[in-house]
């Protein structure tokens, strides 16, 4: 069976891969499938009040949450290496589906806690879209289109506090989750009639087996090492200043609303639609260049941001630095990994992602501790720390990260 024309096109070396606008829907549904995750966030009050819950409990909905997506990356994602991604993809998302009505018809707060547990386990159906989309591209441009991919996860992530808090205000905090069910259902049927059916012949392995392969790529992988560490810090990073903004700006002297605070993940948007041009960047051989360059200005990013009582508009240029930065070493480290075990994309994947897993929950933990302990100022202190050594370590591993074959 050939597959449609609108999801391949030819290129100079004779290797289809896939279209710019399958390659869009790829990033849409993604970033709708990752901001399931973070909807919660401004909803917690919400949550709290309509439940009963206490406000030392009502988080336990984020832990929760997250713990089962980092669950979700090792015993989820690889099964794209060994099951027909197609398959996987469409049966995951109308799990979500079920899973997201669940949320918002529930009655009690444990079928609450329950739907958000099965909403984060199957969140990671996000990454199986990259990791998919990475094998239908053409070498030539895989990093582009990982790029374009990645920046609709990124922007999902940014949007859906905005997204969450708009609706909650609106008509209630259910709404989020029903609207994104519903959404959902119609990726579903989008991705059902573009996917390709047939697919390459897949590992033999039983299901154990895969998952043990997945430990065993840290091992057999220099590169894999050294950009699973890089992203672990720079999402420490990322998750330092994107959990505890919303402290100094909510609090006096700026008091800023929930829906102000939620406009600055526009800002942090715009900065990562550069993720696209830096895997046009990977793909032409400067993998290592761009992401050195992107280190410093991860660092310098900090300094604008710490004088947020002083001008808004330097934290906004401060974001979009930060976030520029992360997504252009994010992209870089995946265009990199996907090259060296074309067959194996989603174990890498999920081997890579539990190391964003543990960044971004360190950075949530550390930034709201430092807070309490240092203001704003160490909150900066923090990020900057975290840059430098993600800077210092790229310096000191150059070398072996290109010692892997590409």
């Amino acid at each position: 069976m050939q597959n449609p024309s609108y999801l391949t096109h030819a290129h100079s070396e004779g290797r289809a891969g896939i279209s710019r606008l399958v390659a869009l829907l790829f990033a849409l549904c993604s970033g709708l499938a990752v901001a399931n995750i973070y909807y919660a966030q401004p909803l917690l009050d919400s949550m709290a009040e309509e439940f009963r819950i206490t406000p030392s409990s009502i988080g336990m909905v984020i832990t929760v949450t997250q713990v089962c997506y980092a669950l979700g990356l090792l015993l989820l994602v690889p099964l794209g290496d060994l099951v027909n991604r197609r398959k996987l993809i469409i049966i995951q998302m109308l799990l979500s589906v079920i899973a997201l009505i669940t949320v918002g018809i529930s009655s009690s707060s444990q079928i609450l806690f329950i739907g958000m547990a099965a909403i984060g386990l199957l969140a990671v159906i996000t990454q199986t879209l990259v990791a998919f989309a990475a094998s239908l591209a053409a070498p030539s441009e895989r990093g582009r289109i990982v790029g374009l991919v990645t920046s609709g996860i990124v922007i999902g992530i940014l949007l859906a506090r905005t997204i969450a808090g708009t609706l909650n205000d609106w008509i209630g905090w259910r709404s989020v989750y029903l609207f994104s069910a519903t959404l959902t259902l119609l990726g579903i049927i989008t991705l059902f009639l573009v996917l390709p059916k047939r697919e390459p012949d897949r590992e033999k392995l039983s299901y154990p087996q895969l998952i043990v392969s997945v430990l065993q790529l840290y091992r057999e992988l220099p590169i894999l090492r050294v950009r699973g560490v890089l992203a672990m810090l720079i999402f420490t990073a990322f998750s330092t200043l994107w959990t505890s903004m919303v402290l100094p700006l909510s609090a006096p002297p700026l008091s800023l609303s929930h829906t102000a605070i939620g406009a600055f993940g526009l800002a942090g948007a715009a900065g990562a639609l550069a993720a696209a041009r830096a895997g046009r960047l990977a793909d032409r051989g400067f993998g290592q260049k761009t992401t050195g360059i992107a280190l410093i200005i991860l660092l310098v990013s900090w300094l604008p941001m710490g004088y947020v009582h002083h001008s808004l508009w330097l934290l906004v240029a401060g974001v979009i630095m930060l976030d520029l930065a992360v997504q252009a070493v994010h992209v870089t480290n995946q265009s990199l990994i996907y090259e060296v075990r074309p067959e194996a994309q989603s174990r890498l994947t999920a081997a890579y992602m539990i190391f964003y897993s543990i960044g971004s929950a360190t950075g949530s933990i550390a930034s709201t501790q430092v807070y309490a302990w240092a203001g704003w100022t160490g909150v900066c202190w923090l990020g900057a720390g975290v840059s430098a050594a993600a800077l210092l370590f790229w310096a000191l591993t150059i070398n072996r990260a290109y010692s892997t074959p590409r």
